[in-house]
């Protein structure tokens, strides 16, 4: 019976070459089975194949609108003979379909896989009896206890999963319903120097905290003490309108202030902190207290705040400046903000969420993103600092989202041109079809493009590339790419146009005030890396001495019938059911998928023997004349338009011509592109899109903003410094290049490196003031460039490239999961930051080239 099944399944698909061929064919049922049974394709029984019985049925319900729906459909999926009375519908009404661009591809493929098929046929049988000689005696309540038992544990787990989600989205939802949006109060005002200005607080609370935001002509901290200031501080005070019981001060904010002549225009600048006023017991005083001091005077104590009453008690915030002239500010201020405490246990709780969410794939992991970042908000409204839905647009970093989506766009249309695939076979050529060579070619040929270009934008351009690569020579894809972004990663790490953080850190004013240039930068990180890609380069070959890891562990059937399937799923999910066009094209898409599923169903239960494709054995003429170049004219179009970008690229080195940001260069680039193909129609254009991809970033954004208003990313930088502060004077720089670097390497892995180092070229600025540690901040820039750009190879989520290669190869049919990159990746990382470390120390320590 299975062998009788399987010939049925083998028939159905054998006959792809043959329907395509039989497009002359204008008659209904009875020619099309007179047709096939000439052929030798269709045996006459009580039951047709499945195909016929499809174009049967679609063919009676086909609409005009379903027709032009199926020619938006990909090739694979159009030409599928399941389909083919849409092919024929469309060649009565417009003419023969000219196969130009595809015809070699695509029936290549379609021949192949009818021969695969039919010989497939002939040795099932042989493999099905020597699988029935091999398997275990095992009786059938035996193996239907165990599925028995299996089913029952799959449904508990799937309803713990469901329970503990379900209760993650009640959680949610009542703490925004409960809690209101809260925004900070802004304030204009001025201070003249030599007197006080207050503003009254609304509060009652014997414990005071608030949040501070100021915004003026600040300089940065120096030792010359005759440079004007600013004070803040909070001021408590008891008594009626003519005499002042007692009063209370906290702690003052002292900010420096711009010199005197250039006060008035000189760039502004913020600044924040957190006052506090602690609870005490009130102190009663006779007369005015000297309010430049910060205790008061004791005369007489009282237990307690309602001895007073609260009628009584007046809290203001209270300014000063020692300058002569009037310092305009804009103040900010939120009262009682989150306790920094309970905020880094609360980060740390959604950090672990979203990684175990991850790791053990419980969800996708961009609805573990969306899921997480949703849950921050909700604890940040559960704190009384729920943030508003424009504030929460504006932690969107638009700019990375624009250069993906215009990435993403410009290589959709084009793989169209099949440009990608002739480079792969150029590769091939050049290395021979050697493995380690190809490897080699495709890893180094990222790194060093990715020193000038953004690494996402060279993942990018070098996925589709690395992939067809892999398939033409039988390699697992998932391996090499994983090689490939490390390799991006280490790359971009080489100048500071290469990775977002190098970008924060290089245009930081103190970085730019060292006469930290590009050269500068270049040079000093160039050699380091250089050493770290050797290092990367031995331990890769070290990992996968076995060539064997680099192949498939499982049978090639099953994994293309798996990526057929992926295909075909996500062409069905892409038509909605809103309209009956859609709907006929998706009940014929979802029968094929039905179909699919039966047959991996069967293969990987042992029900079809599974066999191994031969070795690859084409000649480089063969796959010159299969992967050739289909669309000159678009690739012409297209190489422009990559060129442009690239070049305006290029010039993001040179400082004085940094004109147009990344994201604002790409998006230029495909709007041209597409005026330029000349596309009707965007909807083919715009599915490519990897907008599951962007989704995640997006939350993501979203999710490291809410740890940070959290304070756990200041409590990395805090503690940093802190640990810096204990040690001698003479082991300071080495045990701040050290920390710095495996800090930052560390937190990287597990959290957003662009606010991990927004925050920590700010401690790194602070540990090379002069009137703190002063350290040297070139040894320190290096460390936190190392660490942030390095650690992003921990993990799948720590870098961005990460994300868009993972997302670019789960839509070509293969994915790694997030444990399969920790593996490679986690071991690389601090293989990566031990060289960064001894060559750190041997620079800026031993040789003190600093």
């Amino acid at each position: 019976m299975d062998q009788q099944d399987n010939h049925k399944e083998f028939t159905s698909s054998s006959t792809i070459s043959f329907v395509e061929s039989s497009t002359e064919e204008k008659g209904g049922r009875a020619r099309r089975k007179s047709f096939f049974r000439r052929n030798g394709l269709l045996k006459v029984n009580h039951s047709s194949s499945d195909a016929d019985i499809s174009a049967i049925e679609y063919e009676r319900d086909l609409t005009p609108g379903s027709v032009d729906i199926w020619v938006d459909l990909p090739d694979e999926i159009k030409f599928d003979p399941l389909l083919a009375p849409f092919k024929q519908r469309y060649e009565q009404q417009h003419g023969k379909i000219e196969l130009e661009d595809h015809a070699e591809g695509d029936k290549t493929i379609f021949d192949k896989k009818h021969e695969v098929d039919a010989r497939r046929e002939d040795v099932e049988p042989l493999k099905d009896a020597a699988n029935r000689l091999m398997e275990p005696m095992q009786t059938k309540d035996e193996k239907k206890l165990k599925s028995a038992k299996k089913k029952r544990l799959d449904q508990a787990l799937r309803t713990v999963k469901l329970c503990g989600l379900i209760s993650c989205w009640v959680l949610l939802t009542v703490s925004l319903l409960m809690n209101m949006e809260r925004s900070d109060v802004v304030l204009h005002t001025a201070v003249q120097g030599g007197e006080i200005k207050e503003y009254e607080l609304p509060t009652s609370d014997q414990r005071v905290k608030v949040s501070i935001t100021l915004t003026g002509p600040f300089a940065q901290p120096v030792t010359n003490e005759s440079v004007n200031t600013l004070h803040i501080w909070l001021h408590r005070s008891v008594g009626d309108n003519t005499t002042t019981e007692f009063e209370q001060n906290s702690t003052k904010w002292r900010i420096h202030l711009q010199p005197e002549d250039i006060l008035d225009f000189s760039p502004s600048s913020t600044e924040s902190r957190l006052l506090i006023l602690e609870e005490q017991a009130p102190i009663l005083t006779r007369g005015h207290q000297d309010l430049n001091s910060s205790l008061s005077l004791i005369t007489e104590e009282i237990t307690r705040w309602g001895q007073i009453g609260i009628n009584g008690t007046k809290l203001t915030l209270r300014m000063s400046s020692t300058s002569d002239s009037i310092v305009p500010l804009t103040v900010s201020y939120q009262m009682n903000p989150i306790d920094p405490e309970e905020g880094i246990i609360y980060a740390t709780i959604l950090l672990i969420t979203l990684y175990t969410l991850i790791i053990f794939e419980i969800v996708n992991r961009t609805i573990a993103a969306l899921l997480s970042s949703s849950l921050a908000v909700g604890v940040l409204a559960l704190c009384g600092a729920r943030p508003s839905l424009p504030e929460l647009v504006s932690w969107l970093d638009v700019e990375t989202l624009l250069l993906l989506f215009s990435m993403m766009l410009l290589v959709a249309i084009l793989a169209e041109t099949g440009l990608f695939d002739y480079l792969a076979v150029l590769a091939f050529e050049v290395t021979g079809g050697r493995t380690w060579p190809l490897i080699n070619v495709l890893c180094f040929f990222t790194a060093i493009f990715s020193t000038f270009l953004d690494n996402v934008t060279t993942v990018l351009l070098m996925t589709p590339v690395t992939i067809r690569l892999c398939e033409v020579t039988q390699l697992n894809p998932v391996p090499v790419l994983m090689s490939m972004v490390i390799f991006s990663n280490v790359g971009g790490a080489a100048t500071p146009v290469g990775d977002p953080p190098n970008v924060i850190i290089a245009t930081h004013p103190s970085i730019v005030k060292a006469n930290i240039n590009f050269t500068t930068f270049t040079i000093h990180m160039g050699v380091g890396i250089l050493i770290v890609c050797v290092q990367t380069y031995f331990q890769l070959r070290y990992m996968f001495r076995d060539i064997n890891k680099l192949r498939h562990s499982v049978p090639r059937d099953i994994l293309e019938l798996r990526q057929e399937l992926a295909v075909w799923r996500r062409a069905a999910a892409s038509l909605s059911s809103y309209s009956r066009d859609e709907d006929i094209v998706r009940r014929a898409l979802e029968k094929k998928v039905e179909k699919l599923n039966m047959a991996l169903s069967r293969r990987e239960a042992g029900g079809g023997a599974s066999r191994t494709d031969p070795m690859f054995c084409s000649t480089l003429a063969q796959m010159k004349q299969k992967y050739r170049i289909r669309d000159k004219p678009l690739l012409v179009k297209s190489t422009i338009c990559v060129s442009f970008v690239i070049i305006v690229f290029f010039l993001h080195a040179i400082p004085e011509l940094q004109r147009l940001s990344l994201g604002w260069t790409a998006l230029l680039g495909a709007l041209l592109l597409l005026l330029l193909a000349e596309r009707d129609d965007l909807e083919p254009i715009l599915a490519r899109v990897e907008w599951s991809t962007l989704l995640f970033f997006a939350a993501l954004f979203v999710l490291m903003e809410a740890l940070s208003k959290l304070g756990l990313i200041s409590w990395i930088g805090s503690m940093t410094e802190n640990l810096i502060l204990q040690v001698g004077q003479e082991s300071r720089l080495a045990v701040a290049v050290m920390l710095i670097l495996w800090v930052s390497g560390i937190a990287s892995a597990f959290v957003d490196n662009i606010p991990l180092s927004t925050m920590m070229v700010r401690v790194i600025a602070a540990l090379a003031d002069p009137a703190g540690l002063g350290l040297p901040l070139a040894p320190l820039a290096w460390a936190l460039s190392f660490g942030a750009c390095l650690g992003g190879n921990g993990t799948l989520i720590g870098a961005s490239a990460n994300v868009v290669c993972a997302g670019v190869a789960e839509q070509h049919g293969y994915r790694f999961t997030f444990v399969q990159f920790l593996k490679i990746g986690f071991p690389i990382m601090l293989g990566n930051l031990v060289v960064a470390s001894l060559y750190l120390l041997f620079c800026h320590c031993f040789l003190q080239l600093h």
